[in-house]
């Protein structure tokens, strides 16, 4: 036995050392800079401190409590318009019991002296808050650190909280500027321009299908887009069309997509998207029909070199959560910010809770991806299922008709409905020839119905033509 410990001590060194205490440090922080801006804030409160509101200071902002005291102090005469110099900050302090612990007038009247001019003000507001933020990020590291020790189950939710935390340190900083009026009167005199001369340029990500953006202008950033349908109409055939012409659109410049494939494997939808752009029939490619050194080859080479090029990234894992689908899409917007995201589809996502009724399972699923496509500020499409009352009553689908919760409905920005036409064969529940699209939500644009062509042989569809 002493043998055995020798020699692991021998190859595992560290075993034996004792482990050495770590240098007290300090959290970052500048007690000059939040003096210097005391006083800018003493000197010309109603300026200063609204410039301080705007890049979200607070009294927590401070790293010495004597300073946040003040601040917070400051803050409230700045609310009730009330005049801001040292002698009224004292009489507040005064009659909040707050005024010795402060360090009395004579440290207040120290700290109004400190500069005679508010002109390096915003110099001060960027190093206080710079130096607040790296405090939350090591309190947020540190306290992770803690609870990953102190862990006692449900890693994926666990996990989805630290990164929550730690993105909402990142996202806590300077809010944007009001615009003036004449930067958006600008723009929409852009977009009105591009209207009146009918360029067709869209003010969001294109479908590839004219009518369908002639309706909705392209599918907006920050939407939530729910393409719906029965097993076998084609939705994900659809998906994919339109994923193609969002990453190689026919004018101007594609955007980045990111596909999950919840059903299907990246290897075949790679395979359905090379047929379908090449135009090669799919069956007679698995039959072995198609000649080696035909027009067909050709065209799936060059197709090849297209997709390899395309900014289209697939993730094919399976029982994948809509937490862990966040967290994914994150770190991929992260390397190349995304223009498009597409999930297919909504009811195969993994619940947090298995013990929660379906219902709730598929609305936190929904509310999941509508916060996905904020958060991202890019437009997300979600295929559906549709349930069986469309087919059982020989009707147009409608919203009712959503599977397994009506939060769906709510959530969504756009609803899209894949439908056979009302002239289509009953023997067969497949996709016919054509296929009807009906917009049946928009909320920010009129609905109707639309009719694309679908191409069965290579599972493509088009825009429609008699």
């Amino acid at each position: 036995m002493i043998r055995l410990r020798m020699a692991e001590e021998v190859f595992n060194p560290r075993r034996s050392e004792a482990p050495a205490s770590p240098a007290v440090r300090s959290l970052p922080h500048s007690i000059e800079a939040e003096e210097h801006l005391l006083s800018c804030c003493l000197l010309d409160g109603a300026d200063v401190l609204s410039r301080c509101l705007e890049a979200r200071l607070r009294p927590e902002s401070f790293y010495d409590a004597k300073h946040g005291i003040i601040f917070e102090r400051l803050l409230a005469l700045y609310n009730r318009q009330a005049p801001i110099d040292v002698a009224v900050v004292a009489e507040e302090l005064k009659t909040s019991r707050q005024l010795e612990t402060v360090g009395g007038y004579a440290f207040l009247t120290q700290v109004s002296s400190r500069i005679p001019t508010t002109a390096q003000a915003g110099y001060f507001i960027d190093k206080v808050r710079e130096q607040s933020l790296l405090r939350e990020m090591i309190r947020s590291a540190t306290g992770a650190v803690e609870e990953c020790y102190n862990f006692t189950g449900g890693i994926d939710e666990f996990v989805d909280q630290i990164e929550a935390r730690i993105f909402s340190v990142t996202q806590n900083r300077v809010s944007e500027s009001a615009k003036p009026m004449r930067e958006p009167t600008h723009e929409a005199m852009n977009v009105i321009t591009k209207m009146m001369m009918k360029k067709g340029e869209m003010t969001g990500v294109p479908s590839g299908f004219k009518d369908l953006d002639a309706l909705t202008w392209g599918f907006q950033r920050q939407e939530m887009i729910v393409l719906a349908a029965r097993p076998a109409m084609g939705k994900t055939s659809l998906a994919l069309n339109i994923a193609e012409s969002a990453a190689l659109p026919k004018r101007g410049q594609g955007v980045a997509v990111l596909v999950f494939s919840l059903e299907m494997s990246a290897a075949q939808l790679a395979l359905r998207m090379l047929c379908s752009r090449a135009r090669v029939n799919m069956k007679l490619l698995r039959d072995g029909l198609l000649s080696k050194n035909g027009d067909e080859q050709t065209r799936l080479v060059a197709a090849a070199d297209e997709f390899s090029k395309a900014p289209i990234f697939i993730d094919d894992s399976s029982a994948l959560s809509i937490m862990q689908l966040r967290a994914k899409a994150r770190r991929v917007h992260s390397r190349t910010p995304l223009g498009f995201i597409v999930v297919d589809y909504l009811q195969l996502l993994s619940p947090t809770d298995s013990k929660v009724p379906r219902e709730q399972q598929v609305a936190e699923a929904s509310r999941g991806l509508k916060s996905l496509a904020k958060e991202l500020n890019v437009p997300v499409l979600v295929l559906s299922q549709l349930n069986r009352s469309s087919e059982k009553e020989n009707r147009t689908p409608k919203l009712a008709d959503l599977r397994e919760s009506g939060s769906i409905e709510q959530d969504a920005d756009v609803v899209l409905m894949l439908a056979r036409p009302k002239d289509a064969d009953e023997k067969f529940q497949v996709a016919a020839d054509s296929a009807e699209l009906i917009v049946a939500k928009q909320r920010n644009g009129p609905v109707g119905e639309l009719k694309l062509t679908f191409l069965r042989d290579i599972t493509r569809f088009e825009n429609f033509t008699q």
